[in-house]
């Protein structure tokens, strides 16, 4: 597929100092006046919650926001601000299924709201390349008719990457951030500073609204050493701080955990130390995400004389992308197949893989369980686990671990050493960031209910009365008007729309319902043959057990259940009635009740009536 060129339009990018004078959008005052108004001022920001807002414009409007999603997940986000017809949206993610959600692929935000108001949405701001904040694009960018979607570098180049998986949705409109410029869109002027994260390449979003200034940290930690990328522009925070924050939307994914982020760098040390004594092989499994672990892991091989083999498509995809764009730096002659491995010496070669979590077809699981076509785990073999846990994998992360110590290999991870480092911001953080800021409201975002509850507690031990701080569910605007904030009791439909295959949309609830009733009860098929005209039975009715019962252990049960079709069939033959839909719904209502009874389990009943 043809991608379209990345383009900068003058008519869209103006320099920071043209967004600044349009901030500043008051009558010239005399001057006696103006200097009474900056003492006021100047003495006003040391208060928490600064109260800036910039005049309206005069077009009338109120500044709504609403979180379509990430306000009660991990995942799938999405931010809206919308003044008058002019709307902006910030990421464009996925959200990864739940146990109770069988048979799908991921999750993405429902832009319903914005049926018929495509045209309205004057851009897409994307904060980083985690799919997380990326992964809806393909099918959302389409559905709302190719906005202009803007994102730095590399984020625009894993953007590319992943279309290429779609080729049938169009062509989407890529422009690139420059965090020196701002981008004019409707009636907001936005503006960007660059945060840390585990990838490169991160910015947080500052909003100039004709109702003051909003600002989305996007996912974010300090990080004073980082690693493949730049110190945050503290200076940038600071500044915008004193000239006055309406509204922060922060990321609250790490705010219950006490104390600051890790240092990207500390992670190095720690696995300099186990790179220099490691007998033999090293495996490292961790997130394909995690590019500023990648290079630190390259970087120490190619200190110690370790050749490295990739495994997982997203892995190698990945640091292919990062390495073309000049942000991963490594020589070419360091990767090295699976094959030419296994004719080294094990104490020159490292595996970076994917299946940290566990995960049954990825790399790390296929060769602790003696399934991968080339390795297998030796006495001598170190296994790092470089990547925290995510909430629900616990067994499955720690049987992986059991299986690896039963084949002789010596395993770490985060909580023995300090292996990982996350890429949220702590409470610490948090404290700093809001300090800078100084915002009137704080709005927590990207996390759980109870991961927001602990961002606001922050807020409220630093000063912030609990009327400033808004803790949303999904969907409900955040009106602003005059400089004053509201949380309304409206809400923008955030229901989940379902990627299943090829399908959008289209797996409900009932389904998912259906597909719980299978995993847990499996299901019973019962095919009868009647007269068309008699409604009689021919020949014996037929049974399938799928996930209920073993049927060559429960020959008495599935008699039983025959001769119970049977009664039921020759009733329905005696009533005039009676039709094959009435007989369907017969069968499984009364088959399901006669099982039930028998077994104290409720198999999904699949009837079958067949006429001849």
């Amino acid at each position: 597929m043809t991608e379209r060129k990345t383009t900068r339009s003058t008519s869209t990018l103006s320099s920071s100092s043209s967004a600044g004078s349009k901030r500043t959008n008051y009558k010239r005052k005399p001057r006696r006046l103006q200097r009474t108004v900056a003492k006021k001022s100047s003495a006003h920001r040391r208060v928490i919650g600064n109260n800036y807002s910039k005049k309206p414009d005069g077009k009338g409007g109120k500044l709504r926001v609403a979180i379509v999603g990430g306000a009660e997940e991990v995942g799938r986000n999405m931010t809206l601000i919308e003044y008058g017809k002019d709307i902006v949206l910030i990421d464009m993610g996925l959200q990864f299924p739940e146990e109770d959600q069988p048979g799908v692929d991921y999750i993405i935000p429902n832009v319903s709201y914005l049926k018929g108001r495509e045209k309205d949405v004057k851009g897409v701001v994307i904060t980083h390349g985690h799919y997380d904040h990326i992964g809806g694009i393909p099918h959302l960018s389409p559905v709302l008719h190719h906005p202009p979607i803007y994102g730095t570098k590399l984020t625009n180049g894993i953007i590319k990457k992943r279309q290429e998986d779609f080729p049938d949705k169009g062509q989407i409109d890529l422009r690139e951030i420059d965090v020196d410029k701002s981008i004019n869109m409707g009636v907001f002027t936005l503006e960007f500073f660059r945060v840390n994260h585990n990838i490169p390449d991160s910015v947080g979003v500052i909003i100039h609204t004709p109702e003051g200034t909003l600002v989305h940290t996007g996912d974010f930690k300090f990080d004073l050493q980082p690693v493949m990328d730049e110190v945050a522009d503290f200076h940038k925070i600071a500044s915008i701080g004193q000239q006055g924050v309406l509204a922060l939307l922060s990321d609250s994914t790490n705010a219950a955990q006490p104390g600051h982020q890790l240092s990207e760098s500390k992670i190095g040390n720690t696995l300099d130390s186990i790179f220099r004594d490691a007998p033999g092989r090293i495996i490292v499994g961790t997130f394909a995400s995690l590019l500023n672990r990648l290079q630190q892991i390259i970087s120490i091989s190619e200190k110690y004389g370790r050749k490295i083999v990739i495994e997982g498509y997203s892995m190698r995809s990945n640091i292919e992308i990062a390495h073309k764009l000049g942000y991963l730096k490594m020589n070419p002659k360091t990767v090295i197949s699976a094959r030419e491995a296994l004719k080294m010496p094990p104490q020159k070669v490292a595996i970076m893989c994917t299946g940290a979590q566990g995960e049954s077809r990825a790399a790390l699981m296929r060769i602790a369980n003696r399934e991968h076509r080339n390795f297998r785990i030796d006495k001598d073999d170190t296994v790092i686990f470089s990547s925290s846990v995510i909430p629900g994998n616990e067994r499955t992360v720690q049987r992986l671990k059991d299986t690896l110590l039963k084949e002789g290999a010596h395993v770490i991870h985060y909580q023995m050493m300090d292996v990982h480092a996350g890429g949220h911001a702590k409470a610490e953080d948090l404290k700093l960031l809001f300090r800078l800021l100084n915002p009137k409201y704080i709005i927590p975002v990207e996390g759980n209910r109870f991961l927001l509850e602990a961002s606001k507690s922050i807020a409220l031990e630093l000063g912030w009365q609990d009327d400033k701080v808004h803790v949303v569910t999904n969907g409900q605007i955040v009106q602003f008007a005059g400089g004053e904030g509201k949380l309304t009791k409206e809400k923008i439909p955030t229901d989940y729309v379902m990627v299943d295959g090829l399908g959008v949309g289209d797996v409900q609830e009932v389904v998912l319902r259906d597909r719980q009733s299978l995993s847990e009860d499996g299901m019973f098929v019962i095919i009868v043959t009647i007269h068309e005209q008699t409604g009689k039975l021919v020949g014996s009715p037929d049974i399938i057990s799928r996930g209920f019962v073993y049927m060559k252990d429960a020959k008495h049960l599935i008699e039983d259940a025959r001769e119970k079709v049977r009664k039921i069939v020759d009733k329905g033959s005696q009533n005039t009635t009676s039709n094959p839909q009435w007989l369907k719904n017969k069968l499984r209502d009364d088959m399901g009740q006669f099982l039930f009874q028998k077994t104290q389990r409720r198999p999904m009943i699949l009837p079958v009536v067949i006429e001849v």
